[in-house]
Formats: structure tokens, C-alpha cells, sequence
């Protein structure tokens, strides 16, 4: 278990998806390693739910622990492999807003798991909206250190049988360990990603 302080969201519940693609759609061989895609997910109370609340800082000023949460088990998912793109979604249950949950998606507790998965250096693409329990939600994916890689341009698809409910919200990130399988559209490949800005 975490010795990580996460008293501060009430969390209900911890999400893991895990797929592994082997072949492409039409059957080809993958070019190198099977696609494995891992989605982590906390479903937490919503402290805002049923109300306007200009100042969100209860949410945003302890979510770096929650950032560390996920790094810790991006790192126990991946069992070794690394980790080359990354996306991160919100699904807010109906009383609440979909501000609520990209207070959980800035900076303070986006970069713990950038950190977690080697030091992404790119932004991390996001998406969210609001609904209920079994809300399908598209997440997108794209490489950690160079956002023009267009072989990690992808996206994976979760739902939460039981979540959220009214008062509740979904913190949720993708991770992917290579690009689409036979990816042949050019442009930038991933080995030639290099500097700072994750740019060659």
C-alpha cells in the first residue's frame, strides 16, 4: 500500500484497464512490440458538488499528492516497460461542474506523473465532460517528450460501470508504451526525439 496522504479526496474507488494489441486491424504484424495501453482512474467525492465555488483551491493545492498516487501505480502497471504517451481526462458526475475536474489535471498534479514515466517534457493532451456511471470516454494519447510524433497520436477508449455518481468525479490518465502499431504516416519518428523541449 501508499503511505501517500490522500485523505483529502475521499476516494471511493481506483480504476486499471490494461490492453495489449498484437496485431493491427487488418491483421498485419506489429512492427516491433505489442501496443500496451494502461488507464488509471480514481473516482473521488466532488467537495463542490450542487454549488458555485469561485475559489477551487481545495481541490488544486493537495493534488500533487494525488499526481504522485498515479505515478506510483503507472510505474507497478507497466511492470517494467516504459511509458511514451500519455493523455489525461476528467468525468464529472451531473450536480457537479466540468471545472471541478480539470482542477485535478493542472500542473500541480500533472507533473508528479510526468516525473513518474522518466520526465515527460511535452503537455499532456486532455479531454473531459460530465455524466453518469457507464459514460464512455475517449482519451487522448500522444508522445511525453515531443508532441509532433504523429505515430503516438492515438486514443483509448474506458468506462466506469459504477461511476461517478451525482456528487462524485473521475481523475483519469492514459499511458501507452509505443506509437500505433505500423504507423507510416512521416514526420517526426520518436528515436530522433532529443533536447529540452523534447524537439530535434
Amino acid at each position: 500500500m501508499t503511505n501517500i496522504d490522500l485523505s483529502a479526496f475521499g476516494i471511493r474507488k481506483w480504476y486499471l484497464q490494461i490492453e495489449d494489441t498484437l496485431t493491427g486491424e487488418t491483421g498485419a504484424a506489429a512492427d516491433g512490440e505489442p501496443l500496451r495501453k494502461i488507464v488509471i482512474a480514481a473516482c473521488l467525492k466532488n467537495p463542490f458538488a450542487g454549488r458555485y465555488v469561485q475559489d477551487l483551491s481545495a481541490l488544486v493545492e493537495p493534488s500533487p499528492n494525488l499526481g504522485r498516487e498515479f505515478a506510483r501505480r503507472i510505474r507497478e502497471a507497466a511492470q517494467g516497460r516504459p511509458i511514451e504517451s500519455y493523455g489525461k481526462a476528467c468525468l464529472v458526475g451531473v450536480d457537479g461542474e466540468y471545472e471541478h475536474g480539470n482542477a485535478l489535471l493542472t500542473n500541480p498534479a500533472a507533473n508528479p506523473v510526468r516525473e513518474g514515466v522518466g520526465g515527460g517534457k511535452s503537455w499532456v493532451p486532455s479531454t473531459g465532460k460530465r455524466g453518469g456511471p457507464g459514460t464512455v470516454i475517449d482519451i487522448p494519447l500522444a508522445h511525453k517528450d515531443a508532441l509532433y510524433v504523429r505515430s503516438h497520436y492515438d486514443t483509448v477508449t474506458a468506462m466506469f460501470a459504477d461511476a461517478p455518481n451525482r456528487d462524485e468525479l473521475l481523475v483519469i490518465w492514459a499511458f501507452a508504451t509505443r506509437g500505433r502499431l505500423n504507423a507510416r504516416l512521416g514526420g517526426l519518428k520518436a528515436s530522433e526525439v532529443r533536447g529540452e523541449d523534447g524537439l530535434h
